[in-house]
C-alpha cells in the first residue's frame, strides 16, 4: 500500500514515524517549515517507547496517488488539505483521525461511504516544531465506519497493526460520542494556561471537569445515543464518575489526571491557543452544545467554557482559578 499522513504535527507527525519504522511506503504531507528540518535531522520521537532518530519521505503536497490517506490535521483545516490534494486522492481509502463526530460528515462530500473509515486515537503525544514529538501515553487506535460497512477495513487495520493496537469496534459513533468524553476537558486546563497535571491536581477544578462531564452525559443519555467502551476507557467508568458524589468522583478524576504522564500535558485546546490557531472547541464541548440543542436541551456550563475558549481565541488572557468559576457561575 502506497500511503499518505496529511498532517504531521502530534498525531500525524508518531503515526508517520512508527509506519516508517515498520518500512511502509510512506509519506508525510508537512507545512513548508518542516520539510527541510525532517528530511535532514529526521523525525525525533521521544516518551513512551525510548527516544528515536526516524527517516521519514516528506512533501508539501501529493504528487501521485495513493492506496491510503490518513487525514491527521486538526477538524478546522480538514477540508482545505482534502481540495489541495484530491486529484491525487480518487478511489483511495481515507481514515478520519479528528475529535468530535463531524469529520466523516465533511469526507462524505468528496469519498464515497464505503471508503471512509473512521479512526479514534487513544494515545496521546506532544508536538515540539518542526520535527520533534514526545509520545506521551497509549498505543490504541479504534477503527470503524459511520455509513456502511468498509469492505477493505481490514487493509486499513492491517497497515496500522504492527505499530498500533489496532482495533474494530461496530458502533463507531457511541465510540466516538464516548472519545468526545475524553476530550471534554481539555477546555479547563486551555482556560487556565496550564497542564493538564497542574490543573487537575486542585480538587476543586477536578470537581469542575465532573460537573461538565454530568452535564454532557445527561444530555447524551436524553438524546437517545449509546456509548461503546473504548480501549483503556470502558464507559462504564464514565458512568461511575458521573453518577457517583462529586467530591469523590473528583479525587478519583483528579489522581487519573495527574499520574496519566511524567511529563507535563498539554491538550491539543491549549496547544492551539498558545499558537494563536482556532481550537477544536466548537467539535467537543460545542457538540455537546449542538445536540442539546437540537434535542430542546440546556447546556449552560458547556455553553459558558466554549464562549470563554473563544474569548481567549480572540485574545483575552488566561484565567485564575477564580475568574474560571466565576465565569461558570460557580463562585
Amino acid at each position: 500500500m502506497k500511503i499518505a499522513v496529511l498532517g504531521c504535527g502530534a498525531i500525524g507527525g508518531l503515526i508517520l514515524g512508527y509506519l516508517s519504522k515498520q518500512g511502509k511506503d510512506v509519506l508525510g504531507i508537512v507545512r513548508d517549515y518542516q520539510k527541510e528540518p525532517l528530511e535532514k535531522e529526521n523525525l525525533i520521537i521521544e516518551g513512551l517507547r525510548g527516544n528515536d532518530s526516524v527517516k521519514v519521505k516528506v512533501c508539501t503536497e501529493l504528487e501521485q496517488r495513493v492506496d491510503l490517506a490518513v487525514f491527521a490535521t486538526k477538524i478546522n483545516g480538514l477540508e482545505d488539505i482534502v481540495k489541495r490534494n484530491l486529484d491525487y486522492l480518487r478511489d483511495c481509502l481515507v481514515l478520519t483521525t479528528q475529535n468530535g463526530i463531524r469529520a466523516e460528515h465533511i469526507m462524505r462530500d468528496y469519498f464515497p461511504k464505503d471508503k471512509i473509515v473512521t479512526g479514534i486515537v487513544m494515545f496521546g503525544a506532544t508536538f515540539y516544531p518542526p520535527n520533534r514529538i514526545v509520545h506521551n501515553f497509549g498505543d490504541a487506535l479504534v477503527l470503524g465506519n459511520m455509513f456502511a460497512v468498509c469492505p477493505d477495513i481490514d487493509k486499513v487495520r492491517n497497515v496500522f497493526s504492527d505499530s498500533f493496537n489496532a482495533t474494530y469496534v461496530e458502533n463507531i459513533k457511541g465510540a466516538k460520542y464516548l472519545k468526545i468524553f475524553i476530550n471534554l476537558n481539555n477546555c479547563i486546563p486551555a482556560l487556565l494556561g496550564v497542564s493538564m497535571q497542574e490543573a487537575f491536581g486542585d480538587i476543586e477544578v477536578a470537581e469542575l471537569a465532573i460537573r461538565l462531564n454530568r452535564e454532557a452525559y445527561s444530555i447524551v443519555q436524553k438524546s437517545k445515543i449509546i456509548l461503546e467502551s473504548l480501549p483503556s476507557y470502558p464507559k462504564e467508568r464514565l458512568e461511575g464518575l458521573v453518577c457517583g458524589d462529586l467530591k469523590e468522583s473528583a479525587v478519583i478524576f483528579s489522581k487519573i489526571m495527574v499520574s496519566l504522564s511524567k511529563v507535563p500535558l498539554y491538550g491539543s485546546i491549549l496547544q492551539s491557543i498558545r499558537r494563536k490557531k482556532k481550537s477544536e472547541i466548537d467539535y467537543i464541548n460545542g457538540e455537546i452544545v449542538k445536540l442539546a440543542r437540537e434535542n430542546g436541551l440546556e447546556s449552560p456550563l458547556n455553553r459558558k467554557i466554549v464562549e470563554a475558549v473563544r474569548e481567549i481565541e480572540q485574545g483575552g488572557g488566561f484565567l485564575n482559578k477564580g475568574e474560571l468559576f466565576k465565569k461558570m457561575g460557580l463562585k
